[in-house]
């Protein structure tokens, strides 16, 4: 028997995703080893504009880390200190207040750091309970899954229990860091010993189960093959199925400077949109992707807004833990320079808070 063209491969595909039917995993990886980078570009930018039309959101916000001191030796993280280095630091609450300083004028802190066993749930409570007294408007997104199940290991507790006292303490939501890619072969290479995929997806479900929405994240361009991916994102959205408090996808692309971990071919710009546009068709329930313009760099984050984002995060003022691995993109960016990016693309840029609610679109 004749075997289906790549063509009418992709024609099939794209006739399932136009009938609003969910495609599989195996359709998801003919897409992601398509070579027709454009009709992969429309295809996700149909369901772009569908779930969210031409808006494209971004917000005020800031990144602080309260600690790099950290257990665990990713091979990927430029960013950890073992705790002996001259560099390594771990933020009181008052030196984190201090850091904090004008955050009335953002609508969300982001605070992650390394696993620093010395910090116990007593310091994550007091810090944010700090923070919301003197900034009750701003939002705390903090603490990955990772963070949460060594947490839960040093305290003896439950998930649940961890992320109800964080919670009645003024945490309001969980980034998506520490995913990376779920295969085991990847993990036991980039990132030993660390919580696994089966533990990351516990903590998010008990997250989404109380209430507290997340983010969901995944490092590529590294040692994870094509396959490794579209698993990766199938057991995302298998997991959004199941407690559907995921807000965003944030595919990141791996930043080669100052970390152990030999790579020889990078990503490109082809593949960092490739992967933008299959991300897009495959989690079919998630609202939003986002294109984090620190990682891909801005110019290239600015045209994923026609390959399936409809997200740029947003001011991001000091982050520092993608600038140690290599990246070149600022370390801020205002509101105009968010919001020129978004009208050059040809959306309508609109300010959103931590949970996509709509604060103001801009004229």
């Amino acid at each position: 028997m004749t075997q289906p063209t790549v063509d009418a491969c992709f024609r099939a595909i794209a006739d399932t995703v136009k009938s609003g039917r969910r495609i599989s995993p195996d359709d998801a990886l003919t897409l992601l080893r398509s070579h027709d980078l454009l009709a992969l570009g429309r295809l996700a930018n149909l369901v772009r504009e569908e779930k969210n039309g031409d808006y494209a959101y971004y917000n005020i916000n800031r990144h602080i880390n309260h600690t790099n001191v950290c257990v665990y030796h990713c091979t990927f993280c430029a960013f950890r200190r073992s705790g002996h280095e001259p560099d390594a630091y771990t933020l009181s609450v008052e030196d984190f207040l201090k850091k904090a300083e004008g955050s009335e004028h953002f609508t969300e802190i982001h605070t992650v750091g390394g696993v620093n066993p010395a910090l116990r749930l007593s310091y994550y409570e007091e810090l944010y309970s700090a923070v919301k007294a003197r900034y009750p408007n701003v939002s705390m997104k903090s603490l990955t899954a990772v963070e949460i199940h060594d947490l839960a290991k040093i305290e003896g507790m439950s998930y649940t229990e961890v992320l109800t006292r964080l919670s009645a303490a003024g945490l309001d939501s969980l980034p998506g860091g520490g995913a990376e890619i779920f295969a085991p072969r990847v993990r036991r290479r980039i990132c030993a010993g660390k919580a696994d995929a089966e533990e990351w997806l516990a903590v998010h479900d008990a997250a989404h189960r109380l209430g507290i929405r997340s983010n969901a994240t995944m490092l590529y361009g590294h040692i994870e093959t094509d396959e490794e991916i579209i698993d990766h994102l199938n057991r995302l959205r298998e997991q959004q199925d199941r407690s559907g408090g995921f807000q965003v996808f944030i595919p990141l692309a791996y930043l080669p400077e100052n970390n152990p971990l030999q790579v020889k071919d990078f990503t490109t710009g082809a593949r960092d949109l490739k992967v933008m546009a299959v991300s897009r068709i495959f989690l079919d329930n998630f609202d939003h992707i986002k294109a984090y313009w620190v990682m891909l760099g801005v110019r290239l984050a600015q045209l994923a807004l026609a390959f399936g984002a409809d997200d740029l995060d947003g001011s991001v003022t000091h982050e520092t833990i993608s600038h140690q691995a290599g990246a070149r993109s600022p370390l801020s960016l205002s509101v105009a320079e968010l919001e020129n990016l978004i009208r050059e693309a040809g959306r309508i840029p609109v300010e959103r808070d931590t949970h996509y609610n709509v604060l103001r679109i801009a004229a």
